[in-house]
């Protein structure tokens, strides 16, 4: 098939599904609308590893496959085209959406059997896909822009998809608003790219890009990449944007799986690799890059530790992870944090399902306090959330542990880096290790404290197949990206697949010479330090059952600062929302209603009193009519005989 016919494809495959459900949204009927709904993601997936394969047996310097719709607008020398492009980065990414794409819509048929709009959900799913393919194939910010619009407009949809219920609306208008602050400044950011080389197209930025880095904070490259970095704040969730991800957990889990996984929340580090060569010039703003996601790993994962809501750990976690994507991008290692992104879209999509599917199985019971014991209950979900837990805690040879520690690798031994952001990185990993482990003792392992009403058995097929796939992904998803000191050791001598996939595009920091002894040492400290914070959960949780309760009181002032999330909301409604929300009362009571009603009441009323006076003129009354002509032939007739 032609290579533009299956660019179209693998876009448009997905909107199609939309109208077929959209036309129907009342149809309760969730098989064959999620078998429609599957069937145009599958589509698009075949698509993408059509291209693919289209791609690798091109030359390096050759790799792109563009098609150009129409020219969208032209004003000037401004001129904007629809078109997309699959190049390295794009077609690792479409890869990424579709597959896992397909995966959560198939569990959502099982998930959403006995829900009274599944032909909706469904349609906005597909929709969801459709706007995250147009964000990462547009060639140019523009239509980037409207698939990242069209991903916040369909987060909204979908987070507060059970609107009835008060709580899940007001979560997806969360998402809706903070989203816009982050986008604005995504739309300064590029109006400066505009302003500077005159043009959106990304390739035509990248190519006039000057030699020398930018060092002061005011000039145009250093500006624009941090309010790029803005808008990824908004939709990557870091600090301080990150408020509306937890939240997000107010929609069904295969959205919540969606968005945090495969879609959304990537967009922003995808922004960033798209533009390396444009944020390398600028290390300012990488250095704020690398900063913010260090914090937000650290802090993210603080929180997670005290969660009770099996999505809302999760959630942190989401939150936690891409803090190091954002930490590898912003020491320079680009390629890691693409690498992270692809790792934690399998085991996150994953755990996130399996977390579905407890839920599922405990009657929409979600905290992780009434459960224990659903290992025997549940045996497919808990050997599939069992190797997303360790891939996510970084042990060898699971997924996470290649391309985390790649990011912690860089953060040591970049320029860009430093050993502060190397702790911190580590301290976040050990962390991240404890509260996973907490989730899965009190899941799936130790005594049962489910409720005597609830009866817990293994979800169908249609829920267990993705999670078998995912589990597989978790697994082998991090051998492509061996790095060199490890590779040399191994037989066969396996490189770095993904990094040299990305490598004509993707320009890593040169890292100075440093000893593999000290890479081996940082790379022992991390998963050590994992294994022992893993530990110390299974033995809080499982075996010295009374210690959370006695740490929670030694440490009182701690325990409660953390477990409410560092008062976080409260400051943001006691400091900013409601002050806001005070002063846009006054306004309206004092400009409009006051000033601008009153004025145009009494201007109303002077015009229905002017149309009242002319208005007597015209009674029907025909001698009325009578007495005001003979008046004005009378008046007119004095007028002429006075002149006479």
């Amino acid at each position: 098939m032609n290579e533009q016919l299956l660019i179209g494809l693998v876009i448009f495959a997905p909107f199609l599904g939309f109208l077929l459900n959209g036309f129907r949204f009342k149809s309760k009927n969730y098989k064959l609308a999620g078998t429609i709904a599957s069937g145009a993601i599958f589509i698009s997936f075949i698509g993408a590893v059509t291209l693919f394969l289209k791609l690798s047996g091109l030359e390096e310097a050759s790799r792109r496959i563009e098609l150009n719709l129409y020219n969208w607008m032209a004003v000037g020398d401004f001129s904007v085209n629809v078109s997309f492009v699959v190049d390295q980065i794009s077609s690792i990414m479409i890869l990424i959406i579709t597959g896992i794409g397909t995966l959560i819509h198939i569990f959502s048929i099982g998930y959403m059997s006995h829900d009274e709009r599944p032909t909706k959900y469904f349609a906005y799913l597909n929709l969801f896909i459709f706007n995250m393919l147009l964000l990462v194939l547009g060639s140019n910010l523009l239509i980037m822009f409207v698939g990242w619009e069209g991903v916040g407009l369909c987060s909204y949809l979908l987070i507060g998809f059970w609107f009835s219920d008060p709580e899940k609306a007001a979560a997806g208008m969360k998402a809706f608003i903070t989203n816009r602050i982050g986008d604005a400044g995504f739309l300064l950011g590029i109006f400066l790219l505009f302003m500077t080389f005159g043009t959106l197209e990304f390739h035509e930025i990248l190519g006039r890009l000057p030699e020398q880095s930018e060092m002061l904070w005011s000039g145009p490259l250093t500006l624009a990449c941090l309010f790029l970095f803005v808008g990824a704040m908004g939709k990557s969730a870091q600090i301080p944007l990150y408020v509306w991800l937890p939240d997000a957990m107010a929609g069904p889990t295969p959205v919540s799986a969606l968005i945090h996984a495969a879609t959304m929340v990537t967009a922003g580090v995808y922004m960033i690799v798209r533009l390396n060569g444009l944020f390398m010039l600028a290390p300012n703003a990488m250095m704020v890059i690398a900063w913010t996601g260090a914090l937000t790993a650290f802090f993210a994962a603080s929180i997670g530790i005290f969660q009770n809501d099996i999505k809302k750990i999760l959630a942190y976690s989401t939150v936690s992870q891409l803090g190091y994507m954002f930490l590898g991008v912003g020491v320079g290692a680009f390629g890691a944090g693409m690498f992270h992104l692809m790792t934690h879209a399998f085991f996150k999509a994953l755990m996130f399902l399996g977390s579905g599917s407890v839920i599922h199985a405990m009657h929409e019971e979600q905290d992780v306090r009434k459960m224990g014991g659903l290992a025997k209950k549940m045996p497919i979900t808990y050997f599939t959330f069992l190797m997303g837990w360790l891939a996510i805690i970084g042990m060898p040879p699971f997924a996470g542990f290649f391309s985390k520690d790649e990011i912690l690798w860089y953060s040591f031994a970049s320029p860009q880096g430093s050993s502060l952001l190397w702790l911190i990185g580590v301290v976040a990993a050990m962390m991240t290790a404890f509260y996973m482990t907490r989730l899965m003792a009190l899941t799936f392992w130790g005594e049962s404290r489910v409720s005597a009403d609830v009866h817990p058995h293994e979800s169908p097929i249609s829920m267990t197949f993705p999670l078998m796939v995912l589990a597989t992904l978790s697994v082998v998803g991090g051998w492509v990206g061996i790095p060199h000191v490890i590779g040399e050791i191994l037989p066969g001598h396996p490189g770095n697949y993904f990094s040299h996939w990305l490598e004509p595009m993707v320009k890593e920091a040169e890292l100075p010479h440093v000893s593999s002894y000290i890479e081996w040492l940082l790379m022992l400290i991390s998963v050590m330090g994992a294994g022992l914070f893993a530990y110390l959960a299974y033995d809080s949780y499982l075996v010295h059952k009374t210690r959370p309760d006695v740490w929670a009181k030694k440490f009182s002032k701690t325990y409660h600062l953390v477990s409410n999330k560092y008062f976080v909301d409260e400051f943001y409604f006691s400091k900013i929302i409601n002050p806001l929300v005070d002063i846009s009362k006054g306004l309206w009571i004092y400009i409009d209603v006051n000033f601008i009603d009153k004025l145009t009441y009494r201007v109303s009323d002077f015009a229905k009193s002017i149309g009242a006076g002319f208005k007597s003129f015209q009674t029907g009354n025909l001698q009325q009519y009578a007495m005001y002509i003979a008046a004005g032939i009378v008046v007119t007739l004095s007028f002429i005989l006075w002149g006479a």
